[in-house]
């Protein structure tokens, strides 16, 4: 138990002035008196913490247990209020070391959900980070590869073009007479590239007779030629023709 002094304003009112007058001997002292002793009765039914929160509802009860009493006296109560509460000094200091304990865990418990909250955001960011990025570089890739293969598409393309428009070329009359050509000026072309290896010239014996070098190009396109031609009249088909 602690001891409290307890310091409160009381209102009231006359209602009947012949039992003020003679329904009790001294009507203000002993709704003076009644106040402290109700006062003292609420109190010792509650807590000290509940004391000092609520005291609106303290101010009601008392007013409520004064009007059954005061009313054979021609008196009602408007009003009560409690205006100063003291305790013991040690009781105050432990009260405050109370409240201040309180405040550093509040404060202690705000900090570390804080640091919890932004630890978790940054490592959501972190996550959030490495997928786009995984994203991104998994979208790279397919676009290489994309590309890429549409690359050799059209290489493939070009390429298929080019042997079918050499075929269409060569099945002509004059097919030959331009292949000839074309072989001569290959061999004629390559032969400029690969002659030269560091600082030594490699020359055939007869390199002075471009018409030999050419010459030797249309022979072997010629060999070639004729064994094309007797490989067709030798198959089942050249036969039937």
């Amino acid at each position: 138990n602690v001891a409290l002094q307890i310091d409160g304003v009381l209102y009231l009112r006359i209602i009947d002035a012949y039992r003020a007058s003679y329904g009790v001997e001294d009507a203000e002292f002993a709704i003076t008196q009644l106040a402290q002793t109700t006062m003292r009765s609420e109190v010792g039914k509650i807590t000290l913490d509940t004391v000092f929160r609520e005291r609106e509802s303290l101010n009601e009860s008392i007013v409520a247990a004064l009007n059954k009493a005061a009313h054979p006296w021609g008196m009602t109560c408007l009003r009560y209020e409690i205006r100063d509460m003291k305790m013991p000094k040690k009781i105050e200091e432990a009260m405050q070391m109370q409240v201040e304990a309180e405040r550093r865990k509040r404060a202690s418990i705000l900090e570390s959900e804080g640091v919890k909250v932004a630890e978790i955001n940054v490592a959501e960011g972190k996550k959030l980070a490495q997928i786009l990025a995984s994203e991104a570089e998994r979208q790279e890739k397919i676009n290489k590869a994309e590309g890429e293969a549409a690359a050799i598409l059209t290489k493939a393309k070009a390429k298929s073009k080019a042997i079918e428009t050499i075929a269409m070329a060569l099945s002509g009359n004059e097919g030959s007479n331009a292949a000839m050509l074309a072989v001569a000026e290959q061999y004629v072309n390559a032969f400029g590239h690969l002659a030269k290896t560091n600082n030594t010239l490699i020359v055939p014996a007869d390199a002075a007779n471009v018409c030999n070098i050419v010459g030797q190009a249309l022979t072997v396109y010629k060999s070639l030629t004729e064994k094309m031609a007797e490989a067709k009249l030798e198959s089942p088909t050249g036969k039937a023709k």
